[in-house]
């Protein structure tokens, strides 16, 4: 990922001189980053060249090329903000993984949100790229180093509320705040708390069980990425039955949870777009999602399901 650019190398080569590695120097004099990783942190800053941060004009231009295609454009948007994965990653240290993979994983979300960012929107690059950094190394880090008091259902549970704050992040200038998220999937915010405060807490599982064995806890803990025979044939009920069930609301609400959560094969739309295809206002079809929801709550109830199980595969 770490690609330099041609002419932006710092002067003279002194790496450790440049104001960008200040804090991973503070870092390693903390004994929160190993010899060799600082080394290899300092390679790979001087790789990435130090490139400057994009105006917010520039981030409209450059964006909107990438969006035709433009490769030089997209790669200027990802170089251009490499400093800020590192600057992100270095939140995570002691998680389980060392500075570089969470480096690594973060510029996956980075170039993700290059694919996503809407320049129209009128809020920063940044702002937006920050939610999909973070939520690529918070993914990798329980991959790495799951908990293991953290029942599936929590896991799901945590899963709908990370899908939900990435949707809002695409609408909002800001991050998502519990009480966005709350509202959105119309849950009390003490559980969209609840949840986070969870997401945060990521046991390492990978150390050795003894000293006289490699085994580590992990190793003994079911992998609950594959699914069991019982969750798949949940999975085919759920895509059997969406437009049963969605066929039970009204018009109105149909048309919005559909756009709302890219089901039966429509795009996730913002509330903007959804109220501009509807001809209503965006409060009114906030007031709709909500009632849509609850509505579906019950009638997904009633037959042993989770809504929850639903959004989850938007």
């Amino acid at each position: 990922m770490a690609t330099k650019q041609d002419g932006k190398t710092s002067k003279g080569g002194d790496v450790a001189a440049e104001p960008g590695l200040t804090k991973e120097k503070e870092t390693f004099d903390k004994g929160e980053i190993s010899d060799g990783d600082m080394d290899a942190t300092r390679l790979y800053l001087s790789e990435i060249g130090f490139s400057p941060l994009l105006t917010a004009q520039e981030e409209v231009h450059f964006s909107r090329w990438a969006q035709r295609g433009d490769e030089n454009c997209r790669k200027r948007m990802i170089e251009s903000n490499l400093r800020l994965v590192v600057k992100i990653a270095r939140r995570y240290l002691n998680r389980g993984l060392a500075l570089l993979d969470l480096i690594e994983e973060g510029n996956l979300g980075l170039i993700k949100s290059v694919e996503k960012f809407d320049p129209e929107r009128g809020f920063r690059f940044s702002t937006y790229a920050t939610w999909w950094i973070r939520q690529t190394i918070e993914r990798a880090i329980m991959n790495q180093t799951r908990t293991i008091r953290l029942p599936i259902h929590v896991v799901k549970e945590i899963n709908v509320y990370l899908r939900a704050g990435r949707h809002l992040s695409q609408t909002l200038d800001h991050e998502p705040s519990a009480e966005e998220i709350a509202e959105m999937l119309d849950k009390p915010v003490e559980e969209i708390q609840r949840m986070i405060s969870l997401n945060e807490r990521v046991t390492s599982v990978d150390l050795p069980m003894g000293r006289d064995t490699d085994r580590s806890v992990i190793d003994g803990i079911p992998d609950d990425r594959s699914q069991t025979p019982d969750a798949s044939l949940q999975d085919e009920d759920i895509r059997n039955n969406i437009e049963h069930w969605l066929g039970l609301l009204n018009e109105k609400q149909r048309e919005v949870l559909s756009r709302r959560f890219g089901l039966n094969g429509y795009d996730i739309f913002t509330l903007e777009e959804v109220g501009d295809e509807l001809g209503v206002t965006r409060e009114r079809v906030r007031q709709i999602q909500l009632e849509a929801l609850k509505r579906l709550r019950e009638i997904m109830s009633r037959e042993g399901f989770s809504i929850d199980a639903l959004l989850d595969r938007s």
